[in-house]
């Protein structure tokens, strides 16, 4: 079926313009003037193979995205025709597609937060509002550029942190399917051998023996247990009640939850002083820093925030109650506010955070290491060690 593109006015003056399929030139004229649209040109569109705009657009495409429209925006190119510049750029099909949807919304009049927003899957509520603001003040090309130096700046502590929790996945994960292996196929075979020889074998060799035998047994049933678990497990977590328990034990955690939690405050003070200096009213602000900050601990914490200036309080009374955040941090945003310099204030907090968890990462993975390697020595040896000693005991009364 030939597609068909439209451009009219509605009664009210408002300029429309939509890509249709259509069986025929003439009936889609008149399917438009039944709608009482006047109009201006019906032009078909070059046969092509639709591109789905389903998909993810990776965080650093969009950082590229806003730097060259800010650029662009500060050249003082149109918006339309910088869209049209970065639409040919742009080789992922995906992105491309939305751009040229967001570019053909802006051609009929709409702004470009409000096109933005008909993508919230790429595009995130905070990244919206800030280019909002920046329609509204008249510097898109700074509010532009500054969201590109945020996005990276969270991006970086996100794989900072992801960097440092893969070495010992993996590395667990292996010992967990050696040890699987050596219980499921190796100890048989030397249950075997000791069966034949005969005699009572050493405790440690019993237990190992006990162990594999069971879980050979209770093999299917175990890991059908474990999928149980795991799903109705995801399934809590997905409830408001389990994500909140699941935040709390993370934050609670011995060694990862001081991280976690430098993590979320490095991550609010950023995202409140980016939105505070790019001039997203406060309350609007912390409604957005709320849905970002991934913990709804802090989540909660910024709720009462927000109901605490409608009554009145100001911002570092309610943070303190809430028991979320560290005290210097409610004592910086205190003086920030005393003083007039709350974006300044956030941001040498967010730079502090930042700084620390670079070094808790870095410590953390020398901390790892030295735990991993006795996890490995204790368990694959301890293996080892239980399957041997029957081997040494026969070899101690062969020799005398």
């Amino acid at each position: 079926m030939p597609t068909f593109k439209y451009i009219a006015k509605e009664i009210t003056g408002k300029t429309v313009s939509e890509i249709l399929e259509y069986s025929d030139k003439a009936l889609l004229i008149d399917a438009l003037r039944k709608k009482n649209l006047i109009i201006i040109s019906v032009e078909e569109t070059a046969k092509r193979k639709p591109i789905s705009s389903k998909g993810s657009v990776k965080l650093e495409e969009i950082v590229i995205f806003s730097r060259q429209l800010a650029t662009m925006v500060d050249s003082g190119i149109p918006l339309v025709q910088a869209l049209d510049i970065l639409c040919e750029q742009i080789e992922k099909p995906i992105f491309k597609n939305i751009l040229t949807k967001i570019k053909d919304d802006i051609e009929t009049g709409s702004s470009l937060s409000d096109a933005l927003a008909k993508h919230p899957t790429v595009f995130s509520t905070l990244y919206i509002n800030m280019v909002k603001a920046g329609e509204s003040s008249g510097a898109l090309d700074d509010i532009l550029d500054r969201l590109a130096s945020y996005l990276e700046k969270t991006n970086t502590l996100q794989r900072k942190v992801k960097s440092s929790l893969v070495y010992p996945v993996v590395v667990i994960t292996m010992a967990m399917l050696i040890t699987l292996v050596m219980l499921l196929k190796v100890i048989p075979t030397f249950k075997g051998i000791f069966t034949m020889l005969g005699g009572e074998l050493p405790l440690p060799t019993r237990i190992l023996i006990f162990i594999s035998d069971t879980i050979r047994q209770m093999f299917l049933y175990v890991a059908a247990g474990v999928t149980v678990v795991v799903f109705a497990l995801k399934k809590y977590m997905k409830t408001l009640q389990g994500k909140e328990n699941f935040d709390k034990m993370l934050l609670a955690m011995p060694v990862l939850g001081p991280l976690f939690r430098k993590v979320a405050v490095a991550k609010f003070t950023r995202t409140f002083a980016t939105l505070v200096k790019s001039g997203v009213p406060i309350l609007v602000s912390l409604e957005i820093v709320g849905k970002t900050a991934g913990n709804t601990v802090i989540e909660k914490a910024v709720e009462a925030v927000r109901n605490g200036i409608k009554e009145g309080e100001n911002i570092a009374d309610p943070l303190a109650k809430s028991g979320a955040f560290p005290p210097m941090v409610v004592r910086m945003i205190k003086v920030g506010e005393q003083t007039g310099e709350l974006e300044k204030m956030l941001t040498k907090i967010a730079d502090f955070y930042e700084d620390q968890v670079d070094a808790a990462v870095s410590g953390l993975t020398s901390l790892i290491e030295p735990l991993i390697i006795a996890f490995l020595g204790i368990v694959i040896g301890g293996i080892v060690v239980a399957m041997f000693l029957p081997i040494f005991k026969l070899t101690e009364i062969i020799a005398h």
